[in-house]
């Protein structure tokens, strides 16, 4: 068995073009996993292999590689920046046991970074920091050090100190050892030597180093109090223990600097990884939980000799076939071995499985807990997030919640034979992306698209285009309202049918009243007296909930509405659980309009970044697209403005954005929350539903 001790699961995130995957490649260099480096603005890097990254250089889905460095094993997900793609840095979390936060040495936190955080400290996940492009203009290391303590709320315990800065940056300073590490102009990551610490920084590594000192040995009583006392400072082995146990607990994120592009400062972030970064075994086991999802006190604890529980996390399609990515936390797997899908209850043999290298494999034979592999072509359905085990002890391992899509298109193949490969591919990615969704519009017949964001669903075009051979006509995106109600309710309905043989006869009298936001759909029975029979309940609350998809105004889906069934009728022969499910489909269209039903629109938290000269240009045009300013802060660079505007003011905001700033302002936005439509732009929506209804008649 291999020694997980010397395992290291990690994950690279960062706000997009803060240099993920150049960091990424470079340490695939380092530890001699390639021989050449690919650049990303060439599209060649290693991890960045869809035709699509390559060409707009940005990180789409995460990619997994593996690699060895002082005699212990990496596995390193290289995960996007882009908001669009925020589910592949949340699931390559949930099965990571650490991580290095990459931030832009100019750009400093900037608001991808912010959600990655945030997602990691849900996470647990512990991380190293590494403020990168140091060599850029405007790059500060003590401002960014600064914004991690200020936007984080996060604790960065300086390990290095930058010499030089901007095109004056040439290496770093080990606050630890007192060394300064210094590269040459060749660009090659193994021409340094070690030296001394430059004169003119003595003073500043000192005062430094007695911070970093003191807060790692926070850890250790002990070690304080003798420190203290007589300032005798410990040996280094146990300063680091002390380092990596602040770590693990995330007291503290270790913090580095460099330039992975000019290839300076990636050995410390390695050697970082290895000391302080925890095993699998270091972590908190994963929990167990029952069907319902509710945790059961039990844990999938870490050791290779316990009955086999994995999580298959990403679902990927590729030349070779299908291949599920899966984090295995307890036993061993090998090549034939029968395992189980808990979510399905099906059983299968795994064939092969292998280690991924970005887009190459290498087959295994055998793979132990702490190992994240990919087995190929699974049958029963796994999708991202099932639960994999041994037959023999089926277990549930906590799952994953995703966000809801917020943007939808409408598509169809340019030719009709199209139809049935485009269905086959369409189900293939839905398999793949969980925030992606299809459906089939009832009346016009029309293919739905639904994602995170424009981008997101521009991709997923394109790969229909390029991977599947599929050309599309593709509809103006749509936006996902919803439908809510505002007062409460008392009402009845009877639904009576009569014609020839036994008839229908269900009666209902309820109140419908609206819920908690975020409480969706909740029914509830106070009936006393038997006049609604016990087992017709289910059928009336399937009625009711089955209506929830399509509200009245405009068809949308109708959020957060609390339904009481206080009383009813029904006939000994008539009465049947058919009859009561119609009944509460017509009491919810009888009822929905009388309880001021309302369309609600989803608003999106926009971060914009703007260079000060072009700051009220950009709050006038928010303004007008009926956004509310939530705050701005200024920072070295430009002006961060921090807004809650409605998606469907958000449209081709980019276009809007370049125009206004000469091509330098930026802006990332997120899903927040549904808000009510004002007056007039819900008479437009309903309007537009209704007109689109008729056609479709027609």
């Amino acid at each position: 068995m291999a020694d997980l001790s010397k395992y290291r699961n990690i994950g690279i995130f960062a706000h997009v073009d803060a240099g993920k995957t150049t960091t990424t490649e470079r340490i695939l260099k380092l530890t001699g996993q390639i021989h050449k480096t690919g650049e990303v603005h060439d599209g060649e890097s290693t991890t960045d292999f869809m035709e699509q990254e390559a060409e707009r250089g940005i990180t789409i889905q995460s990619a997994a590689v593996s690699c060895f460095w002082k005699g212990h094993r990496f596995n390193v997900i290289d995960t996007p920046g882009h908001v669009d793609f925020t589910v592949e840095v949340y699931r390559s979390l949930k099965v990571l046991d650490g991580g290095v936060g990459v931030f832009c040495g100019s750009g400093g936190v900037e608001p991808q970074s912010e959600t990655n955080w945030r997602y990691a400290n849900d996470s647990e996940v512990a991380r190293i920091i590494f403020v990168n492009k140091l060599d850029r203009m405007g790059a500060d290391f003590y401002r960014v050090v600064k914004q991690v303590k200020d936007v984080l709320g996060a604790n960065p315990l300086v390990m290095v100190l930058p010499i030089g800065i901007e095109d004056e940056f040439c290496g770093v300073v080990d606050l630890l050892t007192r060394k300064a590490y210094i590269w040459d102009d060749t660009g090659l990551p193994e021409n340094f030597e070690i030296t001394d610490v430059p004169a003119d920084m003595v003073d500043q590594v000192e005062e430094y180093r007695e911070m970093l000192i003191e807060t790692a040995l926070e850890q250790d009583d002990d070690l304080m109090e003798a420190y203290l006392e007589d300032g005798t400072e410990p040996a280094m082995d146990e300063i680091k223990r002390c380092i990596r146990a602040g770590t693990r607990t995330m007291d503290f994120f270790p913090t580095f600097c460099g330039s992975a592009f000019k290839n300076k400062g990636v050995q410390n972030i390695l050697d970082a990884v290895v000391d302080y970064l925890p095993c699998p075994t270091d972590v908190d086991p994963q929990p167990l939980t029952d069907e319902e999802g509710e945790p059961n006190g039990k844990f999938a604890i870490v050791d290779a000799n316990e009955t086999f529980k994995a999580l298959a996390f990403k679902i990927t399609d590729d030349r070779f076939g299908s291949l599920t990515f899966v984090r295995i936390y307890s036993g061993t797997l090998k090549k034939g071995d029968t395992i189980m899908n808990a979510a399905t209850g099906k059983t299968e043999r795994v064939g092969r499985m292998c280690e991924m290298q970005a887009d190459d494999r290498n087959e295994l034979t055998s793979a132990q807990a702490g190992d994240i592999i990919a087995i190929v072509g699974m049958k029963t359905n796994v999708q991202t997030g099932h639960t994999l085990c041994d037959p023999k002890d089926p277990i549930i391992l906590e799952a994953m919640v995703f966000p809801e899509p917020v943007i939808s298109i409408s598509v169809k193949p340019k030719d009709k034979g199209s139809t049935e490969k485009m269905g086959i591919a369409i189900g293939k990615m839905v398999a793949e992306d969980p925030t992606f969704r299809v459906e089939t519009d009832q009346d016009s017949g029309e293919t739905i698209l639904s994602g995170m964001g424009e981008l997101h669903l521009d991709i997923k075009v394109d790969i229909l285009k390029r991977t599947y051979g599929v050309e599309l006509e593709v509809g103006e995106p749509q936006v996902a309202y919803r439908e809510t109600i505002t007062k409460a309710v008392e009402d009845s309905y009877t639904h009576k049918k009569q014609s020839g043989g036994s008839g229908q006869f269900g009666k209902i009298d309820y109140r419908i009243k609206p819920g908690e936001p975020g409480s969706g759909f909740t029914f509830s029975s106070t009936v006393v007296g038997g006049n609604v029979p016990k087992e017709f309940f289910p059928a009336i609350e399937k009625g009711f909930a089955g209506m929830m998809d399509t509200g009245v105004l405009a068809g949308f889906p109708v959020l957060d509405v609390e339904i009481e069934l206080y009383d009813g009728g029904f006939h000994a022969v008539d009465s049947s659980a058919v009859a009561f499910e119609l009944a509460a489909r017509g009491a919810f269209r009888q009822s929905i309009p009388k309880a001021g039903a309302q369309l609600l629109e989803p608003v999106m938290a926009v971060d914009v970044f703007t260079p000060e000269d072009h700051v009220g240009d950009v709050i006038g045009d928010l303004s007008r697209r009926r956004g509310m300013i939530a705050g701005q802060e200024a920072g070295a660079t430009g002006v961060r403005i921090k807004a809650d505007v409605p998606l469907s003011e958000m449209f081709g905001y980019i276009g809007s954005l370049r125009t206004m700033t000469s091509g330098r302002g930026q802006f990332s936005m997120e899903f927040k929350n549904y808000m009510p439509c004002p007056g007039s732009v819900a008479d437009e929506v309903i309007a537009k539903a209704k007109a689109e209804k008729e056609a479709a008649k027609k």
